[in-house]
C-alpha cells in the first residue's frame, strides 16, 4: 500500500461517488492522505490500513428505528461495541436495528462496507441523522472511506469538526458508548 496525499491523479475506472467525496474535500481546502487497497469488509481488514495511515477508521454503522422511519449513521472507534440499548436510550428511539443496503444506497448512495460520513453529502433530503461517539472526536485524525471500500482517507479531526460536519448540514449528535 502506498500513502498519497489529496486524490488521484487518475480517477478513470474509480466510480462517480468516490470522485464526488474528493471534490467535496478538495472544495473545502481539506488536506487528506489516501491509500488505495483491496475492499476492506470488515474492521478486521482495516487494521492493516489504520496501521499504515496512521489513525483508526471509524466504525460506520447505518442504522434505523424499528418502524424504519429514522435513520442514523453512528460514528465510533473500531474498538468499541455498539450496543443497541445503549445507543436507542441515548436518542430516545425506539429500538434500533441495522438498516437495509435498499435505504442505505437511496439515502447516502453507499453499498454495505463502504458506510462513510461522507456519504452524508448525498443525503439532499436529510433523512440521515449523524450520531457520533465522543471518543471519536478526541484524537488528532479520523479515518473514513470515500463511499467506497476500496480506498481509505485519513484527516484531521479539527477539520472534521470545523469544515466536514457543517459543510453536509447533518449537525451530530453526541453519544458516549462504553
Amino acid at each position: 500500500m502506498i500513502i498519497y496525499n489529496g486524490r488521484p491523479e487518475n480517477t478513470e475506472g474509480r466510480l462517480e461517488k468516490e470522485i464526488r467525496s474528493y471534490d467535496f474535500l478538495d472544495a473545502l481546502g481539506i488536506n487528506y492522505t489516501r491509500v488505495d487497497h483491496e475492499a476492506a469488509m470488515s474492521m478486521e481488514a482495516c487494521r492493516e490500513i489504520d496501521t499504515k495511515i496512521g489513525t483508526t477508521i471509524c466504525k460506520n454503522l447505518f442504522l434505523c428505528n424499528r418502524q424504519q422511519t429514522e435513520f442514523y449513521l453512528l460514528m465510533m472507534p473500531a474498538h468499541k461495541t455498539f450496543k443497541t440499548s445503549i445507543v436507542s436510550s441515548q436518542i430516545g428511539s425506539s429500538r434500533l436495528s441495522f438498516a437495509s443496503p435498499e435505504y442505505m444506497l437511496k439515502f447516502l448512495d453507499i453499498t454495505p462496507g463502504s458506510v462513510s460520513i461522507l456519504g452524508l453529502m448525498n443525503d439532499k433530503s436529510k433523512k440521515v441523522k449523524l450520531l457520533i461517539d465522543e471518543d471519536v472526536l478526541s484524537g488528532q485524525y479520523v479515518g473514513c472511506h470515500p463511499c467506497i471500500n476500496t480506498t481509505s482517507l485519513r484527516f484531521r479531526t479539527e477539520d472534521l469538526k470545523s469544515k466536514v460536519i457543517p459543510a453536509l448540514g447533518h449537525p451530530p449528535r453526541l453519544i458516549k458508548m462504553p
